[in-house]
């Protein structure tokens, strides 16, 4: 019985690791698109960023994902979108708000004396950023960046609310069988992959750790 359960544990996890990846390609960029927003010189655009994103953080992703999932045919009689489209849009708009924070965060803690030093070598805006800024800000980042990566792992079990299945839903289809232990099995795929995460980052902030600021 260990086989066929880990069999279709593993096809689980397969869609589990596609919205995880998927999450991450769309939100990391998007999520600089929104700090640049919420850090905008025009005040309407900052504003209007800011309030988007306190009601994206404010509100849960599972509450968002039923909205975005059922909302264009309840609320404007349009055809629903593909689950995985709905799922993917939830996660990779919930996420790079929380991204973005982190972002403006990395990007605000840099001196200002540090692009006062580089406009005074004769640095364009791009030169000060890429050369003087960027490195610092990583370094600076990778740490809560990680830790909402590794909270994103946990949270593709929230895919299954709109039909999307993910390997908890995998588990939980034995127990109509009176089999418990493969629901506890999938704790072991979750933690494998939260750990080999923490060790790449971990090694990712040992490398960037030249950087004492």
């Amino acid at each position: 019985m260990f086989i066929p359960v880990t069999m279709q544990l593993l096809s689980g996890f397969a869609e589990t690791l596609k919205v995880f990846c998927l999450t991450l390609v769309f939100s990391i960029p998007l999520g600089l698109v929104i700090c640049f927003g919420s850090m905008s010189r025009f005040t309407p655009l900052r504003w209007l960023t800011r309030g988007f994103v306190w009601i994206i953080r404010g509100s849960p992703l599972m509450l968002q994902m039923i909205i975005i999932f059922y909302g264009p045919g309840l609320m404007f009689g349009l055809p629903s979108m593909p689950r995985i489209t709905a799922t993917l849009l939830a996660f990779s708009i919930n996420y790079a708000c929380y991204f973005s924070e982190i972002y403006r965060g990395g990007i605000e803690s840099i001196p200002q004396g540090q692009y006062e030093a580089g406009q005074v070598l004769g640095m364009t805006k791009g030169q000060i950023f890429f050369k003087v800024v960027l490195l610092q800000v990583i370094k600076r980042i990778t740490a809560p960046m990680s830790n909402e990566i590794i909270t994103l792992v946990k949270d593709t079990s929230l895919a299954r609310i709109i039909g999307i299945y993910e390997i908890i839903w995998a588990g939980e289809s034995f127990i109509k069988e009176g089999l418990i232990w493969p629901l506890f099995y999938t704790g072991a795929f979750y933690l494998a992959f939260s750990g080999l995460l923490t060790l790449l980052f971990g090694k990712l902030e040992r490398k960037l750790s030249y950087f004492r600021g």
